[in-house]
């Protein structure tokens, strides 16, 4: 398996939290189960003119090779197949609003096709990423094509959060506690019900379901390690009232529960083997 990570430089950094692109035409197992990360991801497929959709009670479909994966609330299984030869853009929280022609909250829990959303560029994006001769030089082409096509943002400083999700970004990443939202509300000067539209729409979730969210992605964090878990210690740790609220998240985000997270992980915290 070939993984590798880039992190782009200045302005991207701020909006972009990694690009990356993996290689594994040789997975053992035939579908992950992909746990929500509250991130907006651009996939591109680079083996094949399409990408598999595995919904759970339907059969398997094919999708554009081009995808926007909409910050997420709930998992997905995806097929292994669609490794053989991937480059992605992960988003740093908020970060894919100044890239989308509306409101973020419109692709949530949804896989949208990129070319709807940036047009046929895309088309040439692939063509040029399938042309580039090493994976290094694949991030850079990537990370150039944002550049370029981004650049009027950039110049007419139109690259930028509503200060007031920034606030709210920060003080959530260090207390993603139900309580903060309305604290953090108040602490804005706007309403809680209008400070709630404005983060759903530059986020893509509202603030109470991306504070349970990054809780969640805390206790998977911890998981994956593979150390002896105390489970209690963990769920308060973590932000959880109790082992039972835990327990129950967990669940509510994964569809599994974290003794079943532990067996099936794989070398990504947000992907385990589902079949």
């Amino acid at each position: 398996m070939l993984y590798l990570e880039r992190i782009p430089a200045p302005p991207l950094d701020g909006f972009v939290r990694v690009l990356w692109y993996t290689q594994d035409p040789t997975v053992e197992h035939r579908r992950e189960r992909v746990l929500p990360s509250g991130c907006v991801q651009v996939i591109l497929n680079l083996a094949r003119d399409f990408l598999v959709d595995c919904p759970e009670v339907e059969r398997d479909c094919r999708v554009p090779p081009a995808l926007v994966v909409g910050a997420r609330s709930v998992y997905e299984i995806i097929d292994t197949s669609d490794f053989a030869d991937l480059i992605g853009i992960m988003f740093a929280p908020g970060g894919f609003a100044p890239f989308a022609a509306d409101a973020v909250d419109h692709l949530t829990n949804r896989n949208t096709s990129l070319e709807d959303l940036w047009g046929s560029p895309v088309r040439a994006l692939r063509d040029c990423l399938r042309e580039v001769a090493t994976p290094q030089e694949r991030l850079r082409c990537l990370e150039n094509f944002l550049n370029d096509r981004f650049s009027p943002h950039v110049e007419q400083r139109t690259w930028s959060r509503r200060p007031e999700v920034e606030f709210a970004l920060r003080k959530f990443q260090h207390a993603p506690r139900i309580s903060t939202v309305r604290e953090v509300a108040a602490s804005s000067g706007w309403s809680e019900r209008h400070f709630s539209q404005v983060f759903r729409e530059q986020v893509g979730l509202s603030p109470k379901i991306w504070c349970r969210v990054q809780r969640f992605q805390r206790a998977v964090r911890l998981l994956h390690q593979g150390s002896d878990v105390r489970w209690a210690d963990m769920a308060l740790d973590c932000g959880f009232y109790d082992q039972s609220h835990f327990a129950n998240e967990f669940r509510a985000f994964s569809g599994i529960d974290a003794t079943t997270y532990l067996a099936r992980r794989t070398l990504c915290p947000n992907h385990i083997v589902t079949e």
